[in-house]
Formats: C-alpha cells, structure tokens, sequence
C-alpha cells in the first residue's frame, strides 16, 4: 500500500512539476516530498499507537515518540510550512502557491486514502479483497460489455464508455461480489481482524468468527420463489453486504475514473505516467480505488463496527497502576449498580 501510495503521489507532482513549469521554483520538490514524509509519520504513527500499544509498552524510547505523537507530527509540519514561506520568491509567488495547493491536494488523495484502505485490512482481510476485486471485476465486465454491445455514450468525459458496458459492469459485478464472498468468509485468515501479538511478535487472524461469517438461513422474496423454486437459501450475513459493497464499486467507483479522465483532460496528458506499458502509470490503475477504499472504511464505522473491547484493554494497559485501579472502581461501581455485579461482603 505504502508503495503504491509513494508512486502514485510521485506521478501527480511530476505532472505539477511540468504542466506549470517549475523548474526554477526553489526547494519545491525537496518540500513536496518532505510534507509527503510528515503526513505518512502522522498516519502510520496513529496506526502504530492503535495497533501496537502492547509491544509500545515495552520500549521507552516508542513510549515518548507515541505519547507526544501529534505534537511531533505538527511540529515536523510547520518546520515545512516556514521553509516553504522562507523559499517564497518574488517574481514566482502566484506560482509557488499554486504549487502548495497542488502539493496538498495530492497529500489528500493519495495519503490520506492509503490510510483507510490500512484501516480496513486490520478489520479483517475480507474487507480488503472484496472491494478491491469488485472494483476490478466492474472495470474488466464493463469493457467486455461495451465491446459487444455498446451503442449509447454515456459521459462525454469518455467517450468510449457506454450505457451497455456501465449496465453490464453493474449486474456483473454485484453477482461476482456475491459469490466471491461466499467462498471467503469460510476461512478464518480472511474474515478475523488482524491482531498484533506482542507474546509471538506476529499478525495473527485467529478468532471466533462474528456473526456476519456464520450461516444463516433466510427466507426467498415469493416474485423469486417461483423463478427459484426455493423457499429458504443459506447464506452468510456478509454477502447482503457485499451487494452494497459491489453496488457502490459498479455504480459510483467509475466516477474516479471519470475524474482521471477530466483531470487528464484538462491538462492535456492521455496518461498519469508510463510506467506499465500499455496501461499508464500506476494512477490511472487506482484512481477508482482510492474512492472504494474511503466508502469501505465509511460503510464499516457507521454500519458494522462496534466497540472494541481488545483495543480497550490494550488502551488501559498503557495507563499508570493507579489510572488503571481508578477505572477498576469505576467500573465495578457501575455494574454493581445496573446488578451485574454482587457487592461484596467487604464493601
């Protein structure tokens, strides 16, 4: 993910760095990818302290990095911003701004996503390979569709995509999702979340499955029924939501293509770059995936994820002795007042 991020954030400053000419700019590529590295310090700082905070524990020197984390991170950011101020030229200024903008729009895009598609893996590889595979599947059905039996446009970004192919892609796509589910919440590597072991220090993906990846029986709508001739279908809860998931990859994704395609459009470039001969550069491979990942991480905290009680406990394990026999009491009190808890004899 890092990689792909780094590339594609390379291929969007390049076409910066040309369309406008900055050769003479001072420091802007040097600052360019500077903010790149305090942005990625930030973010991969705030997965280490999420994911990582038993084996934190047990270093003092990550101790202080991860305590004052944020402040670190803005204090790496400001150097820039000054160094940017201090390189501003006065026959170059509109430009050098423009440049800036350009930089931190591109942070946005390309950083900020690769987050979300790291935030989504932890949740369990399934949520990773079901997006990312439907996205492929529409980009592959809607061609093959639009080959054969595209006659109407349908966006005059790109003139070759059609109705047919987009309709196409659309039905495909969602039957692929659909299956593809299937055969992986059978298996625990895809669908446990990805947990650190500070005992073993490795990933493991061994849980109890939650009840979105255990069988469940479910009644046929009756217009089916009589197509299907079934009554009741079993079927895993997640593959309800992979429909969502492959809906929004056939329906909405093609829209960062579409996107691509204007920003291409507009500065008068047919690729991002050459790096894979035939196809462009690495952007023009992902810029539907970025979106996917950002609807993923959407769809999982509003619809699925709950409260975290291993990320809670990995929390109150960082805390001082008597921080954590404070939230003990705490605790015990509440429960024992809602009689959960028996009081005991003591007091």
């Amino acid at each position: 993910v890092l990689s792909i991020q780094v590339k594609c954030y390379h291929e969007i400053i390049t076409i910066g760095y040309r369309v406008y000419h900055s050769y003479d700019l001072p420091w802007f590529r040097s600052l360019s990818w500077y903010f790149l590295l305090c942005v990625n310090y930030f973010f991969y700082g705030e997965t280490v302290a999420d994911y990582f905070a038993t084996f934190v524990q047990r270093r003092e020197q990550l101790q202080f990095l991860i305590r004052y984390h944020r402040f670190i991170s803005f204090a790496l950011y400001l150097t820039g911003f000054c160094m940017f101020v201090l390189s501003l030229v006065k026959k170059h200024y509109r430009l050098q701004f423009y440049m800036f903008a350009w930089t931190h729009v591109t942070l946005l895009i390309t950083v900020t996503q690769s987050h979300l598609v790291i935030q989504n893996l932890f949740e369990g590889m399934i949520w990773f390979l079901v997006p990312i595979s439907s996205v492929i599947c529409n980009d592959i059905t809607a061609y093959i569709f639009g080959f054969f039996f595209g006659r109407t446009p349908l966006i005059k970004l790109s003139p070759k995509k059609t109705w047919e192919g987009f309709i196409g892609g659309f039905f495909s796509t969602v039957v692929f999702g659909f299956i593809f589910s299937y055969f992986l919440a059978q298996h625990q590597y895809f669908v446990c979340p990805v947990e650190y072991n500070s005992e073993t220090n490795r990933f493991v993906t061994e849980c109890e499955p939650s009840e979105l990846f255990q069988m469940k029986k479910y009644s046929v709508p009756p217009l089916l029924q009589a197509v299907l001739g079934w009554e009741m279908v079993n079927m895993y809860p997640f593959q309800m939501h992979s429909i969502a998931l492959s809906t929004f990859a056939s329906l909405i994704g093609p829209f960062g293509g579409f996107f691509a395609s204007g920003f291409k459009r507009a500065f008068k470039i047919k690729d991002f770059a050459d790096t894979i001969p035939g196809h462009g550069g690495i952007m023009d491979r992902f810029d539907c995936q970025y979106l996917m990942a950002t609807f993923v991480h959407v769809y999982i905290t509003s619809f699925i994820r709950g409260p975290n009680p291993s990320k809670l406990l990995k929390q109150l394990l960082i805390l001082q002795p008597e921080q954590q026999l404070s939230v003990y009491k705490t605790l015990k009190s509440h429960l024992i007042e809602k009689g959960i808890l028996q009081p005991s004899l003591r007091g």
